[in-house]
């Protein structure tokens, strides 16, 4: 029997979701809860067959957005990082009326790259894909390490991501392969313009992963959609930098909520 992870804290009247990257769960925000929940009502999700969401196997990212949407608050601002960030686009292209504003923190609507379109390899998926059979939690390390690569403190941060993923029970190989098929496969470029609501994209300026170029590439398909790139952050800005993470967050959110 599936079982979805969720859990609501904060004290602020205005509801933010929190959606994590690939491999993760939702103690990867573990340094931003104090900073964010006297401000909002923080919803802390483990997306589902990762951490405590147990029960589910390999899913599509239209299925995964579906899981999710009946716990969904009834108005929410979504935050989504990496893959998190690909699952809250697919709430609010297929519910906008339930999303009041949508946040991507080093997230891509499209994460493989193409010959007009940065992003990661192909082969480096594919990769990943095929390692993760044989040892699958020194591939999630691996996958970890690229995300704080560049940053003052990569080994501290890194460190810190894993302990995240070791805190909680282990996705199955299949979980895990269902969201690198997800990070291969989906390309929502061409949807992302059809979204009404407040849209702010966050990137690191030394991410691996999603390249710095998708903002400005973003910036012309996107014009009402302001992008910040932060400075010495890669993949993970909220674990590298979090005060000024968190002030970008309460200030977009202000702006567009009030």
């Amino acid at each position: 029997m599936s079982s979805l992870y969720w859990h609501t804290t904060g004290t602020g009247d205005r509801d933010l979701v929190l959606l994590h990257g690939w491999g993760l769960n939702a103690e990867v925000w573990q340094n931003i809860v104090p900073r964010l929940s006297p401000h909002f009502r923080l919803h802390l999700v483990d997306l589902p067959g990762f951490g405590r969401s147990q029960g589910f196997g390999a899913l599509t990212l239209a299925d995964m957005a579906q899981q999710l949407l009946p716990q969904l608050p009834e108005r929410a601002v979504l935050l989504g990082w990496s893959l998190g960030g690909l699952v809250a686009s697919q709430i609010a292209l297929m519910q906008p009326e339930r999303v009041t504003a949508l946040i991507s923190v080093a997230s891509s609507p499209c994460f493989t790259a193409h010959e007009d379109w940065p992003g990661i390899k192909p082969e480096t998926l594919e990769s990943f894909q095929q390692q993760l059979s044989n040892d699958f939690q020194r591939t999630v390390e691996r996958f970890l390490a690229l995300q704080t690569m560049g940053t003052e403190n990569a080994r501290q941060d890194a460190r810190q991501l894993k302990d995240v993923v070791l805190s909680q029970p282990m996705p199955s190989v299949a979980v895990l392969e269902g969201g690198l098929e997800i990070l291969r496969e989906v390309d929502l470029r061409a949807q992302l313009p059809q979204l009404a609501m407040p849209l702010m994209r966050l990137y690191g300026s030394l991410d691996g992963l999603v390249p710095r170029r998708i903002a400005k590439q973003l910036d012309e398909a996107l014009p009402r959609s302001p992008s910040i790139v932060m400075e010495k952050a890669a993949h993970a800005p909220f674990v590298s930098h979090p005060d000024t993470f968190c002030q970008h967050i309460i200030e977009f959110i202000q702006a567009v909520t009030c």
